[in-house]
């Protein structure tokens, strides 16, 4: 029987296969970078609230403790009036309608208490808020971000004093440190499921 295509039809089709294996595997590393991207994690871009609250004001410039408001809820600057929609919510009883920054899953167990104690840094976490006129999210918070602390946590633990300090930057020798304090607090690489998904 005679020849139907040509010689070069083989070497054609291995091309178009060859070719067709690298467009997909493209495709999918193209949207693995998107679905990554600051435009889908919204890492970096500033969240617009009901009142446009300066962290970057109140600690940079003033030096307030990020535990001065997160642990009592006391007013300053009562009678400025960007603060009307505040005072608004108290007499009417209608809550505001924040924005959250960070938003975990429902499955994702998170215990700020256990991460303070054991040396992990607010701004580790959540940026340099000192610097933030509107608040961003700094990380992704994605799973293999948290993994990447709880593998090695001598890369991300400062002492204890440290840890509401805004300006505090890891030293040279942060191996060193990290692995006094890892000794010295007890720390454990979790990285079992249950750690976190409960």
């Amino acid at each position: 029987m005679a020849q139907i295509f040509h010689r070069s039809t083989n070497v054609l089709a291995r091309v178009t296969i060859f070719g067709a294996v690298f467009f997909i595997a493209g495709i999918g590393w193209a949207v693995s970078a998107f679905v990554r991207s600051p435009y889908m994690t919204g890492v970096g871009v500033p969240v617009e609230q009901p009142v446009p609250f300066s962290h970057k004001h109140h600690v940079g410039d003033d030096g307030l403790d990020c535990r001065y408001c997160h642990t009592s809820v006391e007013q300053l600057w009562t009678e400025a009036p960007i603060l009307e929609p505040v005072r608004e919510s108290f007499r009417t009883g209608k809550p505001l309608q924040w924005v959250r920054i960070h938003r975990l899953a429902d499955f994702v167990y998170f215990d700020h208490s256990i991460h303070v104690r054991k040396g992990i840094g607010c701004s580790t976490c959540h940026g340099r808020v000192d610097q933030m006129p509107l608040t961003w999210r700094e990380n992704t918070l994605f799973m293999e971000w948290c993994l990447e602390c709880h593998r090695n946590p001598e890369r991300f633990v400062r002492p204890r004093e440290q840890v509401f300090s805004m300006d505090w930057e890891p030293p040279k020798d942060q191996l060193a440190l990290g692995a006094k304090l890892v000794k010295e607090y007890k720390i454990q690489s979790m990285t079992s499921c249950s750690t976190c998904h409960r």
